[in-house]
């Protein structure tokens, strides 16, 4: 049985999940023993241990003239002592090229067969992906294996299904046969679809395969292939993705280096020198908003770019004040802040919050707010897992930095103990009134978990501020809180005009950091927050060019 048919259900039920938008997960979201096996936590973590201060030698790249690794542990503040082999970027380059002509030319259905096939071999690999996850990023437990792990290998099966649909949607060849009265003409028709190049896709240190997976795999299945590189800090979780795909490729006869890793050091980093090649011709990547830029003036490249974003609250009215606090509060301590769609700005009208039963003060509802983050952080079975730890150390000082900002400061970061590990680096949020005209301080993104309270006239003014905002320095999400039916259209209508998600009324278990596959697009590529989304067609059909070729249908 061909790879293609093994998984062509599960490609078949992605494609419909595309459509219809509802919930569909081709991979558990949970760690059970039931779902995984009994043993597969405590594997996965001795697997994770036993690589590290070795070489990492699973990848079927040979010749490598170095061996790099830099990556340290947020939790241990040790270095992990993996190293990677490294290749000089013409020899990456050479590779790929050579790679692209059979790539271009296997069928769809076996790039996909072969795809999926990965994603199978990855996920007997969740549990220990998802140490590795929180041993580079700082990630919690819970988060580390789903963001890594199912959650990521449903954005990648998403890519194949989007990228696969697409080059299904004209057909190889056809006779055209156009009728001129006595006589007809004819001609035999094809259509190829023509794969763009070389992919580099680039890494980032807090998500290294949930932002990473999408590129890589929409890239592949378009039949493109792709060089990863990794953040130097953050290199292992999808360093094991980039292996079990190599494996694939050449259990069944293929070059490996249709995907090769492209390790490199804060040092000497190869980004641009990447990026730069005039044999690149894609490009995905996540990050700040300077090198996105940079990327997507880049000449002759096709740029798919996730970079900073200024995310809003917009509080109007709300029907259950304290569940509304408890999940914002929940929602910026998640990960420490540390996430792209984390809120940062929240607009409260100085007349207060208005309620079923009176109107809550700006100063209410911030005590409530700090309230909540204090109960959570202090909460020794809650606090150290949902905040996790700080990935690098400069967020640390711009969260210290916060405190400083022009403003009355209603909460002071601090450390908290871990106790599973005695120098996890930690930062709780921070939480600082800011003033409305103070444009300046709250129209950028300040990474990590860093609140700022912003005093406005009214929902209206809250509203104007939260669009000039997305508009003008993006914004990958947007909560808002109202139970007034023709509010909540306006917050819609004109957040929809800034290419802003609105995440609306949120309690309980969902928050608006969230991002479900198949269902929800990952930015919108319509503000400074990045220019894709994944995935939507656009993400997949930019990757490939419609070529037609035509002749006469010969006489007789």
């Amino acid at each position: 049985m061909s790879l293609f048919k093994k998984h062509e259900s599960v490609l078949k039920n992605a494609i419909e999940a595309l459509h219809k938008r509802t919930f569909f997960a081709a991979y558990p979201e949970h760690p059970a023993p039931a779902i995984y096996g009994e043993t597969a936590d405590a594997d996965g973590q001795e697997k994770f241990k036993a690589l590290l201060n070795t070489k990492f030698g699973e990848l079927k790249q040979e010749g490598s003239t170095n061996w790099i690794g830099v990556e340290e542990s947020p939790y241990t503040q040790e270095l992990l002592g993996i190293k990677y082999p490294a290749f000089p970027v013409d020899t990456l380059i050479t590779r790929a090229k050579s790679s692209y002509h059979v790539w271009r030319k296997v069928s769809a259905q076996d790039r996909a067969g072969i795809l999926i096939e990965s994603l199978e071999r990855v996920k007997a690999r969740f549990f220990e992906i998802a140490y590795a996850t929180m041993h580079t990023t700082g990630q919690g437990y819970m988060m580390a294996f789903q963001a890594s792990g199912p959650h990521a290998a449903d954005r990648a099966l998403e890519a194949v299904a989007a990228g696969y649909e697409e080059l299904q949607r004209f057909p190889a060849s056809t006779l055209w046969d156009k009728p001129m009265g006595k006589f007809n003409i004819q001609l035999n028709k094809e259509w190829r679809a023509v794969p763009k190049g070389i992919s580099l896709v680039i890494g980032c240190s807090t998500f290294p395969t949930w932002n990473t997976v999408p590129g890589v795999y929409a890239s592949l299945v378009t039949g493109n292939p792709v060089i990863v590189k990794p953040h130097p800090g953050a290199v292992l979780p999808i360093a094991i993705v980039v292996a079990e795909i190599q494996k694939v490729l050449a259990e069944n006869d293929f070059d490996p280096n249709i995907c090769q890793l492209a390790v490199d050091s804060f040092d000497n980093m190869i980004t641009k020198q990447l990026a730069e090649h005039a044999d690149v011709k894609l490009i995905d990547f996540t990050g700040n908003s300077t090198f996105g830029s940079y990327l997507e003036a880049l000449p002759g490249k096709m740029v798919f770019t996730e970079k900073t974003g200024v995310n809003s609250v917009i509080l109007d009215s709300v029907a259950d004040v304290d569940k509304v606090a408890g999940n914002l509060a929940f929602s910026l301590s998640l990960y420490s802040g540390q996430m792209c769609t984390a809120p940062q700005n929240f607009y409260i009208p100085e007349g207060g919050i208005k309620t079923a039963n009176g109107t809550i003060s700006f100063d209410e509802f911030a005590q409530k707010l700090v309230d909540n983050i204090t109960g959570l952080v202090d909460n020794p079975k809650a606090g150290p897992f949902v905040l996790g730890a700080i990935q690098n150390r400069n967020t640390c000082t711009r969260v210290l930095d916060a405190e400083k900002l022009p403003g009355k400061v209603w909460l002071k970061s601090r450390a908290i103990d871990n106790p599973m590990f005695k120098n996890a680096r930690t930062s709780t949020p921070v939480v600082v009134e800011i003033d409305a005209s103070h444009k300046d301080v709250f129209s950028k993104e300040l990474f990590g978990p860093i609140v700022l309270l912003i005093k406005t006239k009214n929902t209206d003014h809250s509203l104007q501020l939260a669009q000039e905002m997305a508009i003008h320095h993006g914004a990958i999400s947007c909560g808002a809180y109202t139970i007034d039916p023709s509010v909540r259209e306006k917050i819609a209508d004109v957040m929809a005009l800034a290419a802003t998600p609105v995440s609306f009324n949120l309690i309980g278990g969902i928050y608006m950091n969230q991002n479900a596959g198949f269902s929800d697009f990952h930015v919108t590529g319509g503000n400074p927050s990045g220019n894709a989304s994944f995935t939507n067609p656009e993400y997949v059909i930019k990757r490939f060019t419609w070529v037609g070729h035509r002749e006469p249908v010969p006489a007789g």
